[in-house]
């Protein structure tokens, strides 16, 4: 007790080292706690990129493939499924919902999405989060059109805004669909997935664009149609891109991929979304993984320069120490002294850096949300952020014993000794 007072009285009489120290260590703490929390938190929000989506079903590829095109909008489909087949898996006893969508237009180089009003209510992201709309409505009409957060910021569109989609999906096209406007009547909120960067149009929509094409290529009529020419009209698309399905019970999902996989009327390929997704992370995680050494390296050399803090305070302390032995103090009381200070300023560090951290993200959280769609779980520390904690103050505790065996060896006679 009277070291650890003595221990305190020291650090206080070299206040300002010793904050600085603090300071230091705790802005170490808040970079390897702060990317590791991110990494997690951001392989979750990777991971939840769908939710609640037991299945997506297309033409067979490769599983990673048919997820970057139907979920991410990258890259094309190898092929198409046709509108029979989404019937009869959509009609199956074992589906609760099926949502079509179809790709292969863009508009400014965001990929439009063809979809039924079914897409806003079963779609959802992060933790179940449902699709919201930040102004106006889901689309109603064929050539009604619903943007999403970032296109709709980007491109500087409001409700009523005319859009002329483009046939293809790059940034440039030379053949668009100017002769059949979509109009904008919703803009979904900001979700940090995908959907920020996607144009969603009903099936309807897609089918009456491309009537009168063959091969990619319109017709001379086709160019000269209006919307008047589509009313009171019925559209069924022939093909579509893929499917998502939602199961009654997820305890079927491995049956009903089986039965896909398996399908006899045409090459169809399901996948199970989470499982893909967390295919598709260990591929790209590297990145993340490197972050994380680098913020150990930066805590080992706030550690370090710790220690080399202390070596060079010890000789300002040779008269300090020397007084403390003559006094009494054993030379294992100078080693367990500097230990204690070490332990003081660790801890004192860890717990200011944590405290920072989680109120840094406090406050960042709601902005994260509402902006990018990146849910930033608040609460107690997990068991692996103590276990980290724990492993930065052992670490230091290792190497004051360095210091403090320096202080140990110094003799009674050379702490008195003036060297000139």
């Amino acid at each position: 007790m009277k070291l650890m007072t003595l221990a305190w009285r020291s650090l206080a009489n070299r206040k300002t080292t010793s904050l600085l120290t603090v300071l230091s260590f705790a802005l170490g703490v808040i970079l390897l706690l702060g990317v590791d929390k991110v990494r997690t938190e951001a392989r979750q929000s990777f991971i939840n990129t769908v939710s609640g989506t037991d299945l997506i079903v297309g033409a067979r590829s490769g599983p990673v493939n048919l997820l970057l095109y139907s979920v991410f909008r990258i890259g094309n489909a190898t092929n198409n499924i046709s509108w029979q087949s989404y019937q009869e898996l959509s009609q199956s006893k074992s589906v609760d919902w099926a949502v079509p969508i179809s790709l292969g237009d863009s508009h400014k180089g965001f990929r439009v999405l063809g979809t039924t009003t079914n897409y806003f209510e079963h779609i959802k992201y992060g933790n179940k989060q449902p699709l919201r709309f930040s102004e106006g409505r889901a689309f109603e009409g064929t050539f009604d059109v619903v943007l999403g957060a970032e296109v709709a910021h980007q491109l500087g569109y409001q409700l009523d805004t005319p859009v002329a989609i483009a046939h293809g999906a790059g940034k440039v096209s030379f053949i668009k669909h100017d002769n059949l406007p979509f109009q904008v009547v919703g803009i979904l909120a900001p979700t940090g997935t995908p959907s920020d960067r996607t144009l969603f149009v009903k099936l309807e929509g897609i089918e009456a664009i491309h009537v009168g094409w063959n091969s990619g290529s319109p017709s001379a009529s086709s160019l000269k149609l209006t919307h008047k020419d589509f009313e009171n009209k019925t559209l069924e698309p022939e093909t579509i891109t893929a499917t998502f399905i939602g199961l009654k019970s997820r305890m079927a999902a491995f049956h009903f991929q089986r039965m896909v996989n398996q399908y006899r009327e045409e090459p169809l390929l399901a996948i199970m979304p989470a499982l893909t997704l967390q295919e598709l992370w260990q591929l790209i995680g590297v990145a993340e993984k490197s972050l994380l050494v680098v913020s150990a390296l930066v805590v080992f050399s706030t550690i370090l320069g710790m220690m080399i803090t202390m070596l060079s305070s010890l000789q300002e302390r040779r008269r300090e120490i020397a007084i403390l032995r003559a006094v009494g103090a054993r030379p294992y009381h100078i080693f367990f002294l500097l230990g204690l200070e070490t332990l003081v300023i660790t801890l004192a560090g860890a717990l200011l850096g944590w405290l920072t951290l989680y109120g840094l993200l406090a406050l960042v959280a709601p902005y994260l949300m509402d902006m990018f769609g990146f849910h930033m779980a608040l609460g107690a520390p997990s068991l692996k952020e103590l276990y980290i904690l724990v492993a930065i103050v052992g670490a230091s505790l290792l190497m004051s014993l360095i210091p403090g065996w320096r202080a140990y060896k110094n003799s009674l006679s050379d702490g008195l000794m003036v060297r000139v």
